[in-house]
C-alpha cells in the first residue's frame, strides 16, 4: 500500500491537492481511501472540529487530543486493509504543530515513532496572508487557529518539523502544486 501524507495550514490546497491525486490514482485502476482530519464519520473527528468551532485553552486541548485519537483510529482501521492501494491522508502527525513550544517538539518525535510515515509525505507552505484570503473565500465557519497570529505562529512552528518532508510552495498554482506533488508520487512507486 502506498501512504501519502498532505498538510499544511488551513488553506494551503490540502483537499484540494488530495482530490486531484485521487483522482490521479483512480484513473489508474487503483482502491484509494481518503481521510481528512478531522473526519466527520466518527465521534473523535466530531468532537475535535467541535472544539476548534470553540475558542480557549481547554478546546485547544480537547480539538487536539480527538484530533490525535482520529488520526490514530483512520491509521488502524485502514493502514492495514490489504484491498486499499493508496492511502492518503490530509493532516495528520504536523497537527503537533498547533501545540505549545514547550512540548511539540518532544510530541513530534513520539507521534512519529509510534504512527506510520512515508517518503511521499507533503507540506504545503502557505503564507498566512494567502491562506486567510483562501480561508475567507470558504462559506465555513472560522475555527480557532484561522486567524492571522495563529497561522504565522503555526507556519514558524513547522520549519522544526518538515525537515524530512517535501516541502510546496502553496502559494503557487493548483496544477503547479498537483505536478509536483504527483511527479513525486509516481518516483516513489
Amino acid at each position: 500500500m502506498k501512504f501519502i501524507v498532505i498538510d499544511g495550514l488551513d488553506g494551503s490546497g490540502k483537499d484540494t491537492q488530495i482530490n486531484l491525486l485521487a483522482d490521479f490514482y483512480t484513473k489508474q485502476g487503483k482502491n484509494v481511501v481518503v481521510r481528512s482530519h478531522p473526519c466527520n464519520d466518527n465521534k473523535y473527528g466530531i468532537k475535535s472540529k467541535q472544539a476548534l468551532l470553540k475558542t480557549g485553552k481547554i478546546n485547544h486541548i480537547k480539538a487536539t487530543i480527538y484530533f490525535g485519537l482520529d488520526a490514530i483510529r483512520s491509521v488502524r482501521r485502514y493502514s492495514h486493509d490489504e484491498s486499499i492501494d493508496v492511502l492518503i491522508f490530509s493532516r495528520y502527525i504536523l497537527a503537533v504543530m498547533y501545540l505549545p513550544s514547550v512540548v511539540n517538539v518532544v510530541v513530534y518525535k513520539i507521534v512519529c515513532f509510534a504512527l506510520p510515515t512515508s517518503d511521499t509525505m507533503f507540506f504545503l507552505d502557505v503564507s498566512p496572508e494567502e491562506s486567510l484570503r483562501r480561508i475567507g473565500s470558504r462559506d465555513e465557519e472560522t475555527e480557532m487557529f484561522e486567524n492571522y497570529d495563529s497561522l504565522k505562529k503555526t507556519r514558524e512552528n513547522s520549519k522544526k518539523f518538515t525537515y524530512n518532508w517535501v516541502v510546496i510552495d502553496g502559494d503557487k498554482s493548483i496544477d503547479e502544486i498537483s505536478s509536483q506533488i504527483i511527479s513525486r508520487c509516481v518516483e516513489t512507486d
